[in-house]
């Protein structure tokens, strides 16, 4: 019964490896506004390799890196709403659509 565990365990720790979403800002060019803009968007970084555990620490670690995965998605994931509204308003006004 513990060895499925362990290999399960032992996989998730090479695949969750303290991973966090941050936002980023990008510059693109409007074709049919003819001027550059910004734009938000989201990025995996990867801050720590989890390298070794023992026991109970092995799921106290996946439990706080899988929680601060989390919590960094969904605070960067409002940045980045929040952001491209404010950069959609800002290219509106500046827009030199012909016609």
């Amino acid at each position: 019964m513990r060895q499925p565990l362990l290999a399960i365990g032992a996989v998730l720790l090479l695949v969750l490896q303290a991973c966090v979403v941050v936002p980023r800002t990008t510059e693109v060019y409007d074709e049919d506004c003819k001027i550059m803009s910004k734009q938000m968007e989201l990025e995996a970084v990867q801050i720590v390799a989890i390298q070794s555990c023992t026991n109970s620490g092995c799921a106290t670690v996946l439990a706080a890196a899988g929680a601060t995965a989390a919590a960094s998605a969904v605070i960067s994931g409002s940045i980045v709403v929040v952001g491209n509204v404010v950069y959609w308003f800002e290219k509106q006004g500046r827009c030199q659509r012909d016609g």
